[in-house]
């Protein structure tokens, strides 16, 4: 496996569809009062205004009273919807199917995750052999009482004697490591806190992981989150005493993460100032601070390290390959001139590699879709491993010694299946398979190609019930990200079926500044370009008209956190465009996001309002919160949640305070606000069904159409 890549989360959210009903949209909305300030900020000779600004301090009891208030309207609204019960039924029957993923093999131990349907949080088993009895290893369901802890595992001891997880409270992105012992299941009293994307790396009876200091008491949501440092930690000793690995206070806005290569020789570290390319340093292992050296400088290129062999580091890069290939690097001489290919640069995206029996599984995304090959370390014996279909596939990894390797698969119309591959015989097994309440292969997915506004070919997938006929009035949802290098590629939603069951369009597009074409695709919806990627949208919500899959009246967009920026640009550059939008999380102020938590870490994406007056000026041109001007905006219900510390919650209080303003139609314009939740990670089975109820009703209402029978659509 790749050491230490900066995670990244996207929950898709999908919805349901219907036959038209008689039925207007409400008219006579009361939104609270929202008082306004004279606060101005001066950008180089310009004033702007920020009337809301006293709405970013979300712990203000001022602000807790307008919260209220909003949800309050918003539930208001949400209550006359009559079949709304229903679909919450019906979303809590379709997702009620046992979920599993990949064992992950530490010594004689498989572990594994398992939902059996309506768990508000996956619980983690653990069984001693393939074939041995599961026992409940750790259940975060039993530690509160409305499922708001979420659990992750870490890494194990390289003696496999023990593994550290991380857990997080209320879908804050903050977490905190803890320690148990695997043959005993016994908690040591290990604990380390405040910690944000990390892993822990295990060496000598102890980890390195990264952590931040101690946040000021009441900013913990809030406050520009900065000088990450790595640290070593050693088994029984309090966090206090931990070793400073590695710090940079000259960089405060910086990311850094190290992990160690298989064999134990080296650390590598990688220091990131923000969240596209970073510099990769090493150094042989040592608990002691300093000693890295360099392998590649600079925060334009990505050079992630697989792994160590014969004094030559295996390296994943995009250096002088926007599709990435894997080269060799001398550790003594580690200069460019001297890298050598292993495997050369595709006309395909290398999306990653894992490791595992002495192979490389690098996966490959063709059109947005999965490939997997299998190499030799030093890249020859290339050959494909077979999967079910066109759709997203994952290898798990493991390490040298193993012979099976899981991976899964899923598509738009497939729930995700997990396969075990036997690297002596090259054959795949299906190990797991989701039992489901529904027929998936009702339904099919074809990718079209449409063309944006300035002629770029876009991909998008479309998926439906087969022979649906394309009328012109399908009730259709469009979704996007567009942005961070991220790929969206077909994954499975038990929630798209109430849309699809019902005569409805589910449509993914893949917009630039996505991963899904390379890095030459990412970099022309970056920075100066991003409106590129407000075009691919666009012009992907006109091919739904154009095509007769849809019209005006039937379309809902929708997109989270980058994906609700993308919604919030899109509302306000072509309100005429849909009948609904749903920004969810969304990066609604352009010109001070990265005043908040890690917001610094997105100024390699977006550009930086301070920084000159050419960048304010861009960035101002599509700000969501700074182009609401009056207009018949269409209906819209923004999303977010009290514990979101990524994307705080002060984004979407402001925009929908504005739009409230701004608004000149009939159509409701609400926010609804999730309490104990954070971005979307971690969120409980219970909230995530609510949440989609509420938002399906939201649009069938707002579109006129209701099911054709609610009850009909009950198992």
């Amino acid at each position: 496996m790749r050491i230490l890549t900066l995670p990244c989360l996207m929950i898709i959210l999908t919805l349901a569809a219907c036959q038209s009903h008689n039925q207007t949209t409400q008219n006579d909305v009361q939104y609270p009062a929202t008082r306004t300030s004279d606060v101005v900020d001066n950008y180089f000779g310009t004033d702007v205004p920020d009337p809301y600004r006293w709405l970013e301090d979300d712990r203000d009891p001022e602000v807790e009273g307008w919260v209220k208030e909003q949800n309050k309207v918003t539930q208001d609204f949400l209550s006359q919807i009559e079949y709304r019960p229903q679909l919450e039924e019906r979303l809590g029957a379709l997702l009620n199917y046992e979920r599993v993923s990949s064992p992950r093999k530490v010594g004689d131990y498989y572990f594994f995750s398992k939902n059996d349907g309506l768990q508000n949080q996956a619980v983690i088993y653990i069984q001693k052999g393939i074939e041995g009895e599961p026992e409940v290893f750790i259940d975060p369901n039993q530690l509160s009482e409305n499922g708001t802890v979420s659990i992750s595992l870490l890494g194990a001891s390289a003696d496999d004697r023990y593994i550290a997880y991380s857990r997080s409270e209320a879908g804050s992105d903050w977490q905190t490591i803890h320690v148990i012992e695997v043959a005993t299941r016994e908690e040591l009293s290990d604990k380390v806190e405040w910690v944000k994307f990390s892993g822990t790396s295990w060496y000598d009876g102890g980890f390195f992981y990264s952590g931040y200091p101690r946040p000021e008491a009441g900013k913990e949501f809030t406050a520009s989150t900065e000088n990450q440092s790595v640290y070593y930690h050693r088994l029984g000793t309090d966090q206090a005493d931990d070793v400073l690995i590695f710090a940079d206070p000259a960089h405060p806005n910086r990311y850094h993460n190290a992990g160690l290569t298989e064999d134990k020789k080296f650390l590598i570290l990688y220091a990131r100032s923000g969240t596209d390319g970073f510099e990769t340093y090493f150094k042989p292992t040592a608990i002691r601070q300093g000693g890295f050296q360099p392998l590649y400088t600079g925060f334009e290129q990505k050079n992630y390290v697989i792994d160590h062999r014969d004094g030559k580091f295996l390296v994943m890069t995009d250096v002088d390959a926007q599709n990435y290939r894997v080269v060799a690097v001398p550790v003594d001489a580690p200069n460019v001139s001297n890298w050598q290919d292993v495997i050369p640069e595709q006309p395909e995206v290398l999306e990653d590699i894992s490791t595992a029996g002495g192979k490389l599984f690098a996966q490959y995304l063709k059109n947005a879709t999965s490939r997997i090959f299998l190499y030799n370390y030093d890249g020859s014996g290339k050959m494909e491993l077979e999967l079910p279909g066109l759709g997203s596939a994952g290898v798990a990894g493991g390490k040298p010694e193993d012979q099976t390797v899981f991976y899964s698969f899923s598509s738009y119309t497939t729930p995700p299946s997990i396969y075990s591959y036997d690297l002596t015989t090259g054959e795949s097994s299906l190990f797991f398979q989701a039992n489901l309440s529904f027929d998936p292969s009702q339904y099919e997915t074809e990718q079209v190609f449409y063309k944006s506004k300035d002629g770029t070919e876009v991909s998008m997938f479309i998926t439906h019930k087969k022979g649906l006929p394309m009328d012109g009035q399908r009730p259709t949802y469009l979704y996007a990200y567009g942005g961070f290098n991220i790929s969206l590629t077909p994954s499975f939603s038990a929630s798209t079926m109430l849309l699809l069951e019902n005569g409805g369009v589910f449509a993914v597009a893949n917009l630039r500044g996505g991963g899904e074409y390379g890095e030459a695709w990412h970099q022309q919806g970056m920075l100066y370009k991003k409106q590129n990627v407000f075009d691919d949208f666009i012009a992907a919500a006109e091919y739904l008209i154009d095509e007769n899959y849809t019209s005006k009246e039937r379309l809902a967009i929708a997109g989270g956190s980058n994906g609700g920026l993308l919604v919030g640009a899109c509302m306000t550059q072509r309100p005429d465009l849909y009948q609904v939008a749903f920004p969810a999380v969304g990066v609604m102020d352009m010109l001070r996001y990265h005043k908040f938590t890690v917001g610094w870490g997105w100024i390699p994406e977006y550009g930086c309002a301070d920084s000159s007056q050419e960048m304010f000026e861009y960035l101002r041109g599509y700000s969501p919160l700074h182009n609401l001007d009056k207009a018949d905006y269409p209906a819209t219900m923004v999303t977010t949640a009290d514990h979101d510390d990524r994307v705080v919650p002060a984004h979407s209080f402001k925009f929908a305070a504005q739009l409230q303003q701004a608004h000149t139609g009939e159509a409701p314009v609400l926010i609804r606000i999730e309490t104990d939740a954070g971005h979307g990670a971690g969120k409980p089975i219970s909230k995530v069904i609510e949440e989609q109820a509420d938002k399906w009703a939201f649009m069938f209402y707002n579109m006129g159409v209701t099911p054709e029978n609610p009850e009909k659509v009950l198992p």
